[in-house]
């Protein structure tokens, strides 16, 4: 996958959101794949410390197994998301079968929050035109992103990872990060300073509504 999706790709996929253009420098941290005891709570903690929110696209089947992770990240008032059951792709899915996963990840998150807001992030980023309508006639808005950290590439170096945030990043980003423990290492070693460099760049950190 690219760092920066190319435009065309925006324009072939326009029912699903892959920026929040705005004039304001505003940008929006995105966290997929957790929550996980090992990663999420570090995670919580370097956000906590730059006083910034973001958004966690959470698996259902990772909120089932840790619960209170899960409920440290709405405590500390950061946006929940959907990224399906059980992480499929849905290409190679049944559509039916991938819908009624979707749902699935959306009662675990009902058990532990009242919000409204049903934001869905397809795993790989690989969804078919019939799960995107169904899912938008479900009241889903289909979240992809336009700038991807790549932090769970083994081939890459914590560097390479911010290399891929700093040089891509524009008002209105959606950026990706993985709350993995594939991606912990570089994870690891350039939230902290992708952060730092945006804010003093003067750029905001906004949650997904």
């Amino acid at each position: 996958m690219w760092p920066k999706v190319p435009f065309y790709i925006k324009d072939i996929f326009y029912n699903q959101i892959w920026n929040i253009p705005n004039d304001e420098k505003k940008i929006f941290l995105t966290f997929d794949d957790g929550p996980i005891p090992e990663v999420t709570p570090w995670v919580l903690d370097v956000l906590k410390t730059h006083n910034i929110k973001a958004t966690f696209f959470c698996i259902g089947d990772n909120i089932r197994k840790h619960p209170e992770v899960f409920k440290q990240i709405i405590s500390e008032g950061h946006q929940i998301a959907n990224h399906s059951f059980n992480h499929l792709n849905g290409w190679r899915t049944d559509s039916q079968k991938y819908i009624e996963n979707v749902l699935e990840a959306e009662i675990e998150i009902s058990k532990h929050t009242n919000s409204s807001i049903k934001l869905f992030r397809p795993p790989y980023g690989k969804i078919k035109p019939k799960q995107s309508y169904k899912l938008r006639k479900l009241g889903f808005k289909i979240m992809m992103w336009d700038v991807l950290s790549k932090d769970y590439d083994v081939n890459l170096q914590p560097l390479d990872c911010e290399r891929n945030v700093i040089q891509n990043v524009q008002s209105g980003s959606i950026i990706i990060f993985h709350d993995s423990k594939k991606a912990s290492k570089n994870l690891s070693g350039s939230l902290s300073s992708v952060i730092e460099k945006l804010l003093k760049s003067g750029y905001s950190f906004e949650t997904i509504n």
